[in-house]
């Protein structure tokens, strides 16, 4: 199974203004103040203090960068990403959603950008600085969300002026990298699977625990379960059928098994039955004993 035919590269670019400005006065001020003998820190200025518009529009970015590394795989250092085409139009539309919230929000923000400025002059005090704020027209053209699509690139695919050895060290280089590109994404996979098994049998193990100790007077606040801690896995369950990728055979199978021994599971089963948690906990340690990780 390719990769070539399966996926695509997506790079996401999100601009955001952090409305943060360092002082250096203020910072000159703090190394008199403490006798150092040379540039010990700096002071930066949160422009915005006292208002949460500009920290909800950096949150949302916040919260679209981490769903963008969930819902795709690595592929280079320089941030580009394999998107499976089975993720393909699930990406594109939560993609559109979380865009549209994140300009909402930027809207927002610059509505009430003049009367933010003017709050800030008796918020932040002397380290008030209209110069530290940008124009309306300037302000509005620092906040963005771009994503680019690009083929995965053949191994053949070597349109240089180059003899015919040149041509060959650069297909073998490439197969080479397309190889290492494969067998990290599988990883990254069964990394994540293996990671949330895990978690959920330490999470379980450490509510029996804290059931016990309460039992027997010692009252501990270890061992909480939430509703993550099964939510997480069901998202986990729906996610590996769009990222496989390679159609991974043995993933698909740990997949199911996962799927299966949450099925029908709630929160409330795992947090009063003892029964539950001990069959949730059989049976998520006898996937990890079952595959090679």
């Amino acid at each position: 199974m390719s990769i070539t035919n399966n996926g695509v590269l997506v790079d996401l670019n999100i601009s955001v203004w952090t409305g943060r400005k360092m002082d250096r006065k203020v910072s000159g001020e703090v190394d008199a103040a403490k006798n150092t003998r040379t540039k010990a820190g700096n002071y930066h200025k949160n422009l915005f203090a006292g208002t949460d518009k500009l920290e909800r529009v950096n949150s949302i970015a916040g919260k679209i960068r981490n769903w963008h590394l969930r819902e795709t795989l690595p592929w280079s250092d320089t941030g580009t990403r394999l998107l499976p085409m089975a993720n393909f139009f699930h990406y594109k539309q939560e993609l559109s959603t979380m865009e549209n919230e994140f300009n909402a929000a930027v809207q927002d923000f610059l509505t009430y950008y003049p009367n933010l400025i003017s709050a800030a002059a008796f918020q932040i005090g002397t380290l008030f600085n209209r110069d530290d704020y940008p124009s309306e027209d300037k302000i509005k053209h620092k906040f963005s969300v771009r994503t680019a699509f690009h083929p995965v690139p053949l191994s053949g695919d070597f349109r240089v002026d180059s003899d015919a050895a040149t041509q060959q060290e650069l297909r073998e280089s490439y197969e080479k990298l397309y190889r290492e590109k494969e067998e990290a994404t599988a990883k990254e996979l069964w990394s994540r699977l293996h990671e949330y098994l895990t978690t959920l049998v330490d999470r379980l193990e450490k509510k029996q625990k804290a059931i016990e100790s309460s039992a027997s007077g010692d009252k501990t606040k270890a061992g909480q379960l939430h509703e993550s801690h099964l939510e997480n896995g069901v998202e986990l369950c729906s996610l590996l059928t769009r990222l496989n990728v390679m159609n991974d055979p043995t993933l698909e199978a740990a997949r199911k098994h996962l799927e299966e021994a949450l099925s029908g599971v709630t929160i409330k089963d795992l947090r009063t039955s003892e029964g539950v948690r001990n069959d949730v906990k059989a049976r998520v340690q006898d996937i990890l004993g079952k595959f090679d990780w």
